[in-house]
């Protein structure tokens, strides 16, 4: 990734800054002694994969800080088609403060989608249960003893040429949650080819048009209130546009 700008990102405690610097494909968007939080590009791992020597935002953002002396530890996930905020932690005491965080689903992580069709309520509550199995998560029953409970809230942003702009917040945090979810609504989110047949002719988005736009979480050092943004890349960006004009209405 290019000489690529800071992100926005605020806290109201007193943290340090550090000026930004940039892994071969890792933005940093805040950063201090505790923590660091990147702008994960679509299409990259979040952490390696069993057997695969492929890069990940963990493999990349280790060896940016092993200079340092520093270490990289892993405390939430992000799709590896989606992009956006994935956020670590510099010691193993900040780790477990921050798990503990993610176990009680008190961050606020956002994500904006793009789905096919009009969602009819401007705002809603989206609850499943999901039952994995092998690398999909299958909708199931509340009595299911090996199913889980899935929750989100979404509201409309913009309404989009057969397509809507969705905000999501994560109430709770399963793997590939937004996706099941939003296709069972029946509006699959635009390339995700894995919870969608149909998806295998979109063109105008090479992946899931998933991005992880903000965080928000308690410093684990301070206690005080952390709030990191990522704005949208450019092939999320182009999708909207096609979808805004009236010439790309269509696949």
């Amino acid at each position: 990734m290019k000489n690529l700008p800071r992100k926005r990102s605020s806290s109201s405690g007193p943290q340090h800054r550090r000026p930004p610097r940039f892994s071969r494909e890792l933005a940093i968007l805040y950063e201090d002694d505790a923590v660091v939080a990147v702008n994960k590009p679509a299409g990259l791992l979040a952490v390696p994969a069993l057997g695969s020597d492929a890069p990940s935002a963990l493999s990349l953002l280790s060896q940016d800080l092993k200079a340092q002396r520093q270490q990289a530890l892993v405390v939430h996930r992000i799709d590896r088609f989606a992009s956006g905020v994935l956020l670590f932690a510099k010691t193993q005491a900040d780790r477990d403060a921050l798990v503990r965080q993610f176990l009680a689903h008190t961050p606020v992580r956002e994500y904006l989608a793009v789905v096919r069709g009009h969602v009819a309520a401007k705002e809603g509550k989206l609850v499943h249960y999901f039952r994995r199995e092998g690398m999909y998560q299958i909708l199931s029953k509340e009595r299911d003893s090996k199913a889980a409970r899935a929750e989100l809230k979404y509201s409309v942003e913009r309404s989009l040429r057969a397509a809507s702009l969705l905000r999501v917040t994560l109430l709770t945090g399963l793997q590939n949650q937004i996706r099941v979810q939003l296709a069972a609504l029946g509006h699959p989110v635009f390339g995700d080819r894995k919870y969608s047949h149909g998806e295998a002719s979109e063109r105008r988005i090479a992946r899931v048009a998933l991005h992880a736009a903000s965080l928000q979480f308690v410093h684990p050092r301070s206690g005080e209130p952390v709030s990191v943004e990522c704005d949208l890349p450019p092939d999320f960006r182009s999708l909207l546009q096609a979808l805004s004009s009236p010439a790309h209405g269509k696949r």
